[in-house]
């Protein structure tokens, strides 16, 4: 069976079982420099069927936020969470540490979708994992909706955002973490925290990165 048809066996067998130096309660199936995804081009991923494998990594986003929950479990006990754009699923992670009501983690990446299962097994947590793509459909009302390091790109940054506005009108609370990528926006936020994490020059080009947790206001 190729790696395409079993994500699962793939993410075993080419990463190792870490915590993040910023959120050591939590477990995750990462990529490091003696891991073969570390080193393998991306042509070489497509070949085989996986798509660049970010959920191998935690970024700044994912670990401000996760950190952040565990810090202030209050903040997110008893409530539905949204993580969108989960990646490794750290953030949803720790909102079930934290005690949510319930927890999904969205990922239109189906290797994604498998490590977030094997992240959530590896902590003892029950996640639900939605497949396809959320912001094609109607946002969540009376939702915590998790969204970290989504504003690195342009145009996916104007679609994210648009929709968590919308999530916001609709009764949702949304936190958006962000490390100083170029597409944030100006206005509409106000912070909650500025949390330090450390990063490595391989994924970032320097091993720290201050990351900002706001509440998204309108």
């Amino acid at each position: 069976m190729t790696a395409a048809h079993d994500p699962a066996a793939f993410i075993r067998a080419n990463t190792l079982v870490q915590s993040h130096v910023l959120v050591p309660e939590i477990r995750l199936h990462l990529a490091d420099k003696i891991t073969p995804i570390w080193t393998a081009s991306e042509q070489a991923l497509e070949e085989i069927g996986i798509e660049p494998p970010y959920w191998a990594f935690v970024w700044p986003g994912g670990a401000a936020t996760a950190r952040f929950i565990l810090d202030r479990p209050e903040l997110v006990s008893g409530r539905p969470v949204l993580d969108l754009a989960a990646g490794s699923g750290i953030a949803a992670i720790a909102a079930a540490m934290a005690g949510a009501a319930s927890v999904t983690a969205a990922e239109i990446d189906a290797s994604a979708r498998a490590a977030i299962a094997l992240n959530a097994a590896l902590n003892d947590v029950a996640l639900g994992i939605s497949e396809g793509d959320p912001l094609a459909g109607a946002p969540p009302g009376d939702t915590l909706i998790l969204a970290g390091d989504v504003c690195y790109q342009r145009d996916m940054a104007e679609r994210v955002l648009a929709w968590l506005h919308r999530a916001r009108a609709a009764g949702s609370e949304v936190w958006l973490a962000d490390p100083g990528r170029a597409y944030l926006p100006k206005t509409g936020l106000a912070e909650m925290a500025r949390i330090g994490v450390p990063t490595s020059l391989e994924l970032e080009d320097r091993n720290f990165r201050e990351t900002v947790l706001y509440r998204l206001t309108g």
